[in-house]
């Protein structure tokens, strides 16, 4: 994550833009945004992918993972760089469908490469004893899925949106305005993660079971936290296409709308893992012990989740409306 939510970051940048231009009815513009974003994604992903490869063991070294766990680790994190750029094809191409309303097609995609994730999980790992490598390349293979079907959609989509091959270039104005929105918020992931990275080594330093405790009960709140995050996109697009279109009226009512939602959704999910918090973690892991130690930390994360998800719809509505570095700002505060 911290080495992915730089690039991450300007794929909103991506997003916010295509839907001005969405709104605004401006096709020629839509497609100069689409194909500077697609040829970025690509030159992100292949740069990802030589920084993982090269500087896995240091930077896992770097965050006190176990001697035990740091080999393993390795393995995992050089393979699912190679996947990087698949990744990256994705995230901004689904922002730029995002971008014009379309959320249900990328969701089908996500969906076709889940299925093939957990089959191929069930194979390499169960099958073939492969361990974290057959974890790795299962992911890898599913990203791959993902963006090849994803890259196939826009090269059939109709209007502003198709995207050509053969034209995919940088427009310099519109990689500028792409940055000028993006570049905050990759800032802001960047130092995120950077947070993580450090909380996670101080979590290393409790041994294996608190680890595996805390790595569990993350990837529960990760289901809390992409509910929510789904207000944040829905804000940032709609906002951005009645900007574009010049429907001021209906700003305030989306980003209200879309408050409502997240706490909803918030309050609903956070409060509901953590009621059936045993039984979930139990998934994950057959040791009492680790299940305790992933309880401790969803009893305070998820109960309050709620406020980041309210944080970020505000956040994605100022995103919406182009304005980056003050959400940023308080994003970090």
């Amino acid at each position: 994550n911290l080495m992915t939510n730089f690039f991450m970051g300007l794929s909103i940048g991506a997003n916010v833009l295509a839907a001005h231009f969405y709104g605004a009815r401006q096709e020629r513009d839509l497609g100069d945004t689409v194909h500077t974003a697609m040829l970025l994604s690509i030159g992100s992903g292949i740069l990802l992918t030589l920084m993982g490869c090269i500087g896995a063991r240091e930077i896992l070294i770097l965050m006190k993972t176990p001697s035990d766990l740091l080999e393993l680790a390795v393995i995992y994190l050089r393979i699912y760089f190679l996947g990087m750029t698949a990744t990256m094809i994705y995230n901004f191409g689904s922002a730029i469908l995002r971008a014009v309303g379309d959320t249900r097609r990328p969701l089908f995609y996500l969906l076709a490469a889940g299925v093939v994730n957990v089959v191929l999980n069930l194979i390499f790992v169960i099958g073939l004893r492969m361990d974290v490598a057959g974890v790795g390349i299962a992911t890898v293979i599913s990203q791959c899925i993902s963006a090849g079907l994803i890259f196939r959609c826009l090269t059939k989509a109709e209007g502003g949106i198709r995207l050509i091959p053969r034209r995919m270039r940088i427009h310099k104005d519109k990689l500028i305005r792409i940055l000028k929105i993006g570049m905050p918020a990759s800032f802001q992931g960047i130092l995120f993660s950077f947070s993580n990275v450090i909380i996670q080594s101080s979590v290393n330093s409790f041994g294996p079971v608190v680890v595996a405790g805390n790595s569990a009960a993350a990837n529960i709140e990760g289901f809390v936290y992409v509910a929510m995050n789904a207000f944040y996109q829905a804000a940032i697009s709609f906002t951005g296409q009645n900007l574009g279109a010049a429907k001021y009226e209906r700003i305030n009512r989306i980003l209200y709308t879309a408050l409502l939602c997240v706490i909803v959704v918030g309050l609903t999910l956070g409060n509901g893992v953590v009621f059936l918090g045993r039984g979930l973690l139990s998934l994950y892991t057959g040791s009492e012990m680790v299940v305790e130690a992933g309880l401790k930390r969803m009893a305070v994360v998820c109960r309050t989740y709620v406020l980041c998800g309210m944080m970020e719809v505000v956040v994605g509505s100022l995103r919406g409306l182009g304005h980056s570095v003050l959400p940023m700002i308080v994003s970090l505060i």
